[in-house]
């Protein structure tokens, strides 16, 4: 059974759900059940039309638990309303089903935490980890929200900045490489920008078209994660760099600076060296210094104080990094990086495998536990 297919199939069943007249919670249910049965039934009996077998599927549980709780609910379920066995509309409905549960009815937190768990494909650890959360309280956040929802009509679009933070999470997620999502979130942030303009969305797309033009080059032959530093730039997307930096030219030229304009930013100044020590780390620190006023984010601080480290030396970064919560993820494989830039072998080789300890991921782990290996063959032992 092909699980990346059913992932990519989900969001669109449930929007079909949610038009005709789903609440949001009863719909994903059952868009559940239905995929629990694809996977039981199509190893034996594939259906010719996927997403029409799964409309279909879904849409009779859905009637099936309604019927049952009619009593309770009032409401009457007229069965001629099921649709027609064979191939559904060929509509995209996913980025209009992140506009709907990005519902006014939800603090933007929370329609964020729901859409990635219902529509994203994100688990529940996944989220967590990018709000900077323990998992059960994430897990708590997004069953109130479907309490929230749960029988509410989706009949009111929600804010373009919570779409546009949900889509930066999903790519962020995809790009990490944990789940394969970084593409559909560049898709689906084109076709956003295409209907909105807006220099914040705009922003957004370039930011994802820069980061994506390197993600060749991001890992080994082995799997392994190269630094950017260690890149081979010559294998970046010259031609999605030329487009995120034209459209990042045009969002800035109309003076309504955001986060992803300046993210973007970042990312077009490392873009534009030829090779890692001709990186303009002045000017990353000044878009720094912009994001940090921007977000007031902990996060921002921490790349910052990275960019200071190479701008101004690696003291001065630890001086910045000596500021911000070392709970911080990646704090202490930023602090082992600086020590080692200061010639404190022993001491970076120690923090390094305290970060690959505390790694999110077994990629991430993997590079810290190479490096606190090489800096020990040095003799940082």
């Amino acid at each position: 059974m092909d699980e990346a297919l059913l992932r990519s199939l989900t969001p669109g069943v449930l929007a079909v759900l949610v038009r005709r007249g789903a609440d949001f919670a009863a719909a994903e249910d059952a868009v559940q059940e239905a995929l629990l049965q694809a996977v039981r039934v199509w190893p034996a009996d594939p259906p010719r039309d996927t997403r029409g077998w799964l409309v279909t599927a879904a849409w009779r549980r859905f009637l099936d638990a309604t019927r049952a709780e009619t009593a309770r609910r009032h409401r009457e379920v007229r069965v001629e309303e099921e649709p027609l066995p064979g191939p559904a509309p060929a509509v995209d409905d996913t980025l209009q089903l992140y506009f709907l549960c990005a519902h006014p009815s939800l603090t933007p937190a929370s329609a964020v935490a729901l859409t990635l768990r219902a529509v994203g494909g994100l688990t529940t650890r996944q989220i967590a980890r990018a709000y900077l959360v323990p998992e059960a309280t994430m897990a708590q956040r997004i069953s109130r929200a479907k309490r929230t929802v749960s029988g509410v009509r989706f009949d009111r679009p929600g804010d373009v900045g919570t779409v546009l933070r949900v889509l930066y999470l999903v790519f962020n997620e995809g790009y990490s490489g944990d789940v394969d999502l970084a593409a559909e979130a560049v898709r689906l942030t084109r076709q956003l920008a295409a209907r909105i303009d807006h220099p914040e969305v705009s922003g957004l797309l370039a930011l994802m078209l820069l980061h994506h033009a390197r993600r060749a080059a991001r890992t080994a032959s082995d799997g392994s994660l190269v630094p950017l530093a260690e890149q081979d730039r010559g294998r970046w997307d010259t031609g999605a760099i030329a487009e995120g930096v034209g459209i990042l030219q045009a969002a800035l030229s109309r003076d309504r600076l955001g986060e992803y304009q300046a993210q973007a930013a970042v990312a077009a100044l490392h873009a534009d060296a030829p090779t890692a020590e001709e990186t303009d780390w002045p000017q990353i620190v000044e878009w720094y210094d912009e994001l940090a006023r921007l977000t007031d984010s902990p996060v921002v601080r921490l790349n910052r104080a990275v960019a200071v480290g190479e701008a101004d030396g690696p003291r001065a970064g630890l001086a910045a990094l000596a500021a911000l919560d070392d709970s911080l993820p990646r704090h202490t494989a930023v602090a082992a990086y600086l020590h080692e830039r200061d010639g404190d072998l022993a001491k970076a080789a120690r923090l390094y495998a305290e970060a690959a300890h505390r790694a999110p991921d077994l990629a991430e782990r993997d590079h810290l536990t190479r490096q606190a290996a090489r800096l020990n063959a040095r003799g940082g032992r």
